[in-house]
């Protein structure tokens, strides 16, 4: 959420951001509920000094003597009373719905993006920071891994469908072992070797928690929802783990705070329909490693450059060709004010495929959660920064591990970092 202060110094900007991002926002309607607000606020403010005034009137009549003592005494109070204290109550119930409708308002409006991103309509606007690693030479036909993974009975397409419906699958075997061995070693990365602390959180959140990190109210239409019980499934873990911190002022001396977390993720593939329907590139269940961060807001920028080389480690370790793409406006989430996105490259899909995102939302998402950080004891509360990003997403670092460690007769060479995970090195 945007401070509302911002809006108003830099409603041009919130425009702009707005229509890049695609989001229906009339900042100048949100800048007319404002206006009344701050109007209503100083009527009530001016009604309350005005009543008071006249208490202090009747307390002064009170040690008056004299024949008009009472009926002015009478006169004070009934305007005590009556004319101020109905006025009071009318603005007051005027001002939580104005309020009420504000709040929502507020939460419509997408973030801001940073000076640094470039320029862009939508994904043609992106620009390749920096491209590492050769691509894989092959004497043969590299197969897609909808092909390798049928050809070794690793992956059930089939009975995936027959259980779930359609953008689901099984994992058998080898292929189920893979997905495990990657989530386990790249947990054993980020905690042993880049310094974060595990969380093992709910899958289930409450709307209040999608709220705060942006997915609600906008993206409802996407997300599996328990209606009975107003509860939802995840989409990221980033959602659990952000609002770990909701409602909370922590210290600036714990900040930069650094989670890992595992977790399925469920969305409703809604907005992607007709979109890679073969394989197992997009589903509406899938597996994530996630990395999360809070830190000082002066220092979010260094920390997203820290954050992508966090996920730029896994697939350097796996020896799989990567680049980084800097998001440009157009191409922004929602929450987000900057972007990268960490690509490897699949032979066999012949594309580059996205495996991590990683994002700085500076305060946007901690002003809708409300969490907040301390420079001293004696300091006002003041609102953090949140960042977070894949380390890494599956099944598309599955498809790249597949695809790029396929030999000529369909068996698949395990990478040497997950072989102690795996007991085998090659996939029959």
């Amino acid at each position: 959420m945007l401070d509302i202060r911002f809006i108003r110094d830099n409603a041009g900007q919130v425009k702009a951001a707005a229509a890049a991002k695609k989001a229906p926002v009339d900042v100048e309607a949100l800048l007319d509920m404002d206006r009344d607000r701050r109007r209503i606020i100083q009527e009530v403010e001016q009604l309350k000094a005005s009543r008071n005034q006249a208490s202090r009137d009747v307390a002064r009549l009170k040690a008056q003597d004299g024949p008009e003592r009472e009926g002015k005494l009478g006169l004070s109070a009934a305007l005590i009373t009556r004319e101020i204290g109905d006025k009071i109550r009318k603005l007051d119930g005027e001002l939580r719905t104005i309020e009420e409708k504000l709040e929502q308002a507020l939460l419509a409006v997408p973030n801001v993006a940073d000076p640094s991103v470039p320029e862009g309509n939508d994904e043609t606007g992106n620009v390749v920071d920096r491209t590492i690693g050769d691509e894989n030479v092959f004497d043969f036909t590299p197969r897609p891994h909808w092909e390798l993974g049928e050809k070794l009975g690793i992956i059930d397409f089939e009975r995936g469908v027959k259980v779930s419906g359609t953008r689901f699958y099984m994992l058998r075997g080898a292929g189920a072992r893979l997905q495990r061995a990657l989530i386990a070693w790249m947990l054993d990365v980020h905690t042993r070797e880049r310094g974060y602390s595990e969380v093992y959180p709910p899958y289930i959140v409450t709307g209040k928690c999608l709220v705060g990190t942006g997915q609600l109210p906008k993206f409802a239409d996407n997300l599996y929802h328990d209606a009975e019980e107003d509860l939802w499934l995840i989409p990221t873990a980033e959602v659990p783990v952000t609002n770990m911190y909701r409602d909370e002022v922590l210290e600036a001396n714990d900040l930069t705070l650094k989670h890992v977390a595992y977790t399925p993720c469920f969305r409703r593939e809604k907005m992607s329909a007709g979109k890679d329907t073969r394989g197992i590139k997009r589903g509406h269940q899938f597996d994530k490693v996630e990395l999360v961060k809070f830190c000082l807001p002066e220092k979010s920028n260094e920390e997203l450059e820290i954050l992508v080389e966090d996920a730029c480690s896994i697939p350097r370790k796996l020896g799989l060709r990567y680049r980084v793409v800097r998001l440009c406006t157009g191409d922004l989430t929602f929450a987000s004010m900057k972007t990268y996105d960490v690509e490897v490259w699949s032979p066999g899909c012949k594309e580059w495929l996205e495996v991590s995102s990683c994002s700085n939302f500076g305060d946007f998402q901690a002003r809708r959660a409300n969490i907040r950080f301390r420079r001293d004891p004696k300091a006002r509360p003041e609102y953090l920064h949140t960042l977070n990003g894949s380390g890494l997403a599956l099944p598309r670092t599955l498809i790249a591990v597949l695809e790029n460690y396929q030999n000529p007769d369909g068996t698949v060479a395990v990478p040497e970092a997950l072989r102690p995970y795996m007991g085998m090195d090659v996939i029959r």
